[in-house]
């Protein structure tokens, strides 16, 4: 591996770590100063490995360059300090330099990911700045990526982050574990931004990327690290795991060698990762103790009889039920219009239309799309219509490219039954 790939590489996944640790010492209030620490650290490996050589060790050097810098820098502020106010500060630093430790041990880095997710994931700020903040700081995205993800412009990505870490310094929120009884409040917001951030990957609205499993992979990431601690490994925690597992085991089977999206139905089922599968029945049995029954959990459940690929009626007859529970539980228009295929397929195309029709989700492209899908068997012109307008409201290449694809295949039924009229005319008149 070259120089600049591995930099990139350890990027991905030590600034993070470096990050955490060093805004866990600081306080949150210096954020970006923990962000300038480790980018710092990263930019002279850029200006020492090419010149001297990879160290031997290169994860342990840019640990023991950090551990300078963050010393350093400490060093500094309390100097400047003492020459402002010298008869408070100067015991302090003595006192501060010899006692500091920055400690890189594993465990840490952990604790202090861990610690860092809950205090993001504050409800002072709002969901969208929650999961910028988690991208940037536990998942080591430049602002082009993030900006990216949110299909936004590096400008409001700034400005957005800068008002989200404001904001947490004004409210003075601490890195720190919290008491049981308060993670079990706050865990739904950390849930919540981890969910959205896995949405963000799989069912991607990027121009030229149907799938971003790097944001996928992010988000699985530091939910594994949630249910590896005894404080936080949750029902619901597990559920959402289950969920993310499930999802996953189809990622090689959602992109064809084009990177054309791939619908279930036409899915490979032999490109389906098994193991994740097993996983995330293993997990979903793990979040099954407990009274209550999560809208995850539901998620999960449901996202588990897709991994039977079979149109049995019994699958299609506990999905139903499932999205019935779903719905009652945590309402969403989106969820609704996905249990009128359910309804399709356990009661009849017509019944799903008329479900369909009461939702009138008319901006929505998926909305139009699944009615095409109903009307196709049924009145091809009017499921032409709608394949057409969701063709008008979709937003990205992928999407269009798919409907397209449904609306030449109508174009084609269409001229078949015509020269078949035609042959059936012609032979009436011989």
């Amino acid at each position: 591996m070259q120089n600049q790939e591995l930099i990139d590489h350890l990027f991905r996944t030590e600034f993070r770590k470096i990050t955490a640790v060093i805004c866990k010492l600081l306080g949150i209030e210096h954020i970006e100063i923990a962000e300038d620490i480790a980018g710092e650290t990263f930019l002279s490996a850029l200006e020492t490995w090419p010149y001297k050589g990879l160290p031997p060790n290169p994860t342990a050097w840019l640990y023991a360059v950090a551990k300078n810098k963050a010393k350093n820098h400490i060093t500094r502020k309390f100097l400047f300090a003492d020459k402002v106010i010298p008869e408070i500060t100067s015991s302090l630093f003595k006192e501060y330099e010899f006692d500091v430790e920055i400690d890189l041990s594993d465990k840490n880095i952990a604790d202090s990911q861990l610690q860092m997710l809950f205090a993001i994931c504050n409800p002072v700020i709002s969901i969208e700045a929650q999961t910028g903040l988690a991208l940037r700081i536990l998942c080591g995205f430049g602002i082009d990526e993030i900006a990216n993800a949110f299909l936004s412009n590096k400008e409001t990505i700034n400005k957005r982050l800068f008002r989200a870490k404001e904001k947490l310094r004004i409210e003075k929120v601490k890195i720190e574990f919290l008491p049981q009884a308060e993670i079990s409040i706050r865990i739904d917001a950390v849930l919540t931004t981890l969910y959205l951030l896995f949405n963000e990957g799989y069912y991607s609205e990027s121009q030229d990327a149907i799938l971003r499993k790097d944001l996928c992979l992010e988000a699985m990431r530091l939910i594994y690290m949630l249910v590896e601690n005894e404080q936080t490994n949750l029902p619901v925690v597990n559920s959402l795991l289950a969920l993310m597992c499930f999802h996953a085991s189809r990622f090689e089977a959602r992109k064809n060698d084009k990177g054309e999206m791939i619908l279930y139905d036409d899915q490979d089922e032999t490109l389906w990762d098994q193991a994740l599968i097993a996983k995330g029945a293993y997990y979903l049995n793990q979040a099954s103790e407990g009274d209550a029954i999560p809208k995850y959990h539901i998620e999960a459940s449901i996202a588990w009889w897709h991994t039977h690929k079979a149109d049995t009626p019994e699958k299609w007859e506990n999905i139903l039920h499932l999205f019935n529970r779903l719905l009652a539980i945590d309402y969403s228009p989106i969820a609704a219009l996905n249990r009128t295929y359910a309804v399709s397929k356990v009661r009849g195309n017509e019944a799903a239309i008329v479900e369909a029709e009461k939702l009138n989700l008319t901006d929505n492209h998926f909305y139009f799309t699944l009615l095409g899908e109903l009307y196709k068997e049924i009145d091809i012109p009017t499921a032409k219509q709608h394949f057409t307008q969701a063709f008008l409201l979709a937003r990205t290449s992928a999407d269009k490219l798919l409907i397209q694809q449904k609306i030449n295949k109508l174009i084609k039924l269409l001229q078949l039954r015509k020269k078949r009229v035609l042959y059936l005319q012609l032979r009436a008149d011989l």
